[in-house]
């Protein structure tokens, strides 16, 4: 438990945060204990308390006993409390009011909880639509509690890892609901995977339990599972089949004969959630988080965006990345938004969705919007129902900001920076000019805290001046699963280093200008070049090979692949590809392929980066404008 003092006049507001059980309720006292005599009457701020116990509830009479019944009052308590309260005839002395059933009285509330609240309170409102299939929250929940009996028959129990391998689908949100009512860890799997990925990030992850519905490499998916579970080194035990075939509304009436199962106690600030992201070595990294980090965030950004039970989110971000967790599913469902899951990713598909729903919200990084504009079928009345879109994960140049604010002119843009580690970090605000929009990515989120360090002393930049952007708050993670600690981000200060360059401006807001890292972003997905370079190298007569990100009008970046081969042999380019393709998923196959006598070296004997990179850029300038011809 925390209690925060604010006095202003002879009011004191004391803002209590966590559990006032027998023990915190101590401190509590303590704090009631020193309020001075100038104090005449007292404010509880009860929004972030979750419990109080008896020794808490006589912390609150204690205070009455000081100031008097009619000068203490209670305010933004949680249902649960408000019938402690109740219970204990509390309301009937002092005065207390409610939360509103808005999303803040969810920030301390578990997964669990809230779907069993949503319910109980939203039973018959429409949830989330897939494939012509629309379930309220009372069948989400119930098709939730029978796949977590279908879970817990193949060994899931509190802290187990079960892994989601899927496209956006009901089925997806359902099985993660199932993970969370059993207390295991959803960790959250790149659906565009193939089978070797999928068993090094499980390893990563220590995952028993893997969770596979549609995935572009699972061409036969009988033969797809058995190499996941056997192959040397799979933590892979048990599959489930969470594809399209599987329809949970079917077997609703399986749910009165495990109502009431799994009784498991799930905290909010328990670990609940693995997204993965790829470190320095190329390596992935399992970033855990808990329901708190993840629905104050979706708090934030619902406050944002002004979402109400009136939006409709056409929701296509995927669900294993946090943008799409937090922006896509988690704010529209405090809000009892409905989400639409469109049949596909095809931009015909995302179009007829928006339009026959007349969905209000589309969130989605520039390449799929300026996609969508592209189509033959794209129509401004087809979109004239978007309200707002938030932009992220990869950032838009100027030219293309510009031509979807000129197309989308009844939609309000916003641009987002945030990490799997810590999301949102700021945002332009609702209102905000084109100008913002275009070149920054608006300011640090409330309770988020953001500074600009020289990257090699770690002294904090002044306004305007360029360095590595560091951030803390509530929504930053746990850390990085069984990573050592040099491989950790956070900094003994409690600040995540997130290897991007940057600076604040006079009005607060940041811009982003690079990368100390050599992450290539190609159309919102994340690539570490080492990975494709360590992919590379197992390849027949490569000497040597330097992977780095190529601009690209369209996808932001693409990969693309200087070499060097080996005694002057001569690459065949094609035989390469399909090598890689073998090992990697489609999204980080290079763009471009160019072989080298020899790299530009510095004075040290390392690869000049900054001349072999401009030499490739060049390269590859010149075989688009040759194909152009």
């Amino acid at each position: 438990m925390k209690a925060d003092v604010s006095i202003e006049g002879g009011r004191a507001t004391i803002t209590v945060s966590g559990r006032v059980d027998a023990v915190t309720s101590k401190d509590l006292q303590e704090v009631v204990n020193e309020l001075g005599a100038e104090t005449t009457s007292v404010v509880f701020d009860f929004k972030d308390v979750d419990y109080i116990s008896s020794a808490g509830l006589r912390v609150i009479m204690s205070a009455g006993k000081k100031l008097g019944a009619t000068q203490v009052s209670i305010i933004n308590v949680v249902p649960d409390v408000f019938e402690i309260f109740h219970m204990a005839g509390y309301d009937g002395v002092f005065a207390i009011e409610a939360a509103d059933e808005s999303v803040s009285t969810y920030i301390n509330r578990s997964f669990k909880d809230i779907l069993a609240d949503k319910a109980k309170k939203c039973a018959d409102v429409p949830a989330v639509t897939h494939l012509g299939i629309t379930y309220t929250w009372k069948e989400l929940d119930q098709a939730a509690q029978i796949c977590a009996n279908d879970l817990f028959k193949l060994g899931v129990r509190k802290g187990a890892h079960v892994g989601i391998c899927s496209g956006n689908s009901a089925n997806w949100i359902i099985c993660f609901f199932a993970a969370q009512k059993l207390g295991a860890v959803a960790c959250l799997l790149n659906f565009n995977y193939n089978e070797e990925e999928i068993i090094n990030v499980s390893a990563v992850g220590d995952i028993t339990v893997l969770c596979l519905g549609e995935a572009p490499a699972c061409k036969d998916r009988q033969a797809f599972l058995a190499s996941v579970t056997s192959a040397e080194g799979s933590t892979i035990e048990q599959t489930y089949d969470i594809s399209s075939e599987l329809v949970f509304k079917n077997r609703l009436d399986e749910y009165d004969a495990v109502e009431g199962l799994f009784d498991a106690k799930v905290e909010t600030d328990d670990v609940c959630i693995m997204i993965y992201t790829s470190g320095s070595t190329g390596v992935p990294k399992g970033v855990l988080l808990s329901a708190y980090n993840i629905l104050n965030a979706a708090e934030v950004w619902a406050e944002e965006i002004r979402i109400d039970d009136k939006d409709k989110i056409c929701l296509i971000l995927p669900l294993f990345h946090i943008f799409g967790l937090i922006a896509g599913m988690f704010c529209n469902a405090l809000c009892n938004s409905l989400i639409v899951i469109p049949d596909s990713l095809r931009t015909d598909a995302i179009l007829s969705a928006i339009y026959e729903y007349r969905c209000t919200l589309f969130h989605s990084v520039p390449t799929m919007v300026l996609a969508l504009m592209n189509n033959k079928q794209f129509s401004a009345d087809k979109v004239s129902s978007l309200r707002c879109s938030v932009l992220g994960g990869a950032p838009a140049t100027e030219a293309q900001a510009k031509r979807m604010w000129d197309t989308f002119t009844e939609n309000h843009f916003v641009t987002a920076y945030g990490l799997s580690e810590m999301t949102p970090v700021s945002v332009t605000h609702y209102g905000d000019t084109f100008d913002h929009v275009a070149h920054t990515v608006g300011q640090p989120v409330r309770n988020v805290k953001v500074k600009i360090v020289d990257i090699e002393t770690d002294a904090e930049q002044p306004t305007g001046k360029t360095g590595e952007v560091v951030v803390e708050g509530f929504n930053l993670m746990t850390c990085y699963y069984k990573a050592d600690m040099d491989m950790q981000s956070v900094d003994d200060s409690g600040w995540l280093h997130t290897g991007d360059l940057g600076f604040m401006d006079e009005d607060g807001y940041l811009h982003l200008t690079g990368r100390a890292k050599e992450l290539i972003i190609r159309g919102g997905e994340n690539i570490m070049p080492n990975e494709i370079a360590e992919a590379i190298t197992k390849f027949p007569d490569v000497a040597d090979v330097k992977v780095q990100g190529v601009p690209d009008d369209f996808f932001g970046e693409v990969v693309g692949v200087s070499l060097v081969m080996k005694e002057k042999k001569q690459l065949d380019k094609e035989a390469l590809m399909a090598f890689l393709a073998q090992h990697l998923a489609k999204y980080k196959l290079p763009a471009f392929i160019f072989q080298f006598d020899e790299f530009p070296l510095l004075s040290n004997g390392k690869i000049d980066a900054v001349s072999l990179k401009k030499i490739m850029n060049e390269r590859a300038l010149a075989l688009r404008d040759s194909a152009k011809k």
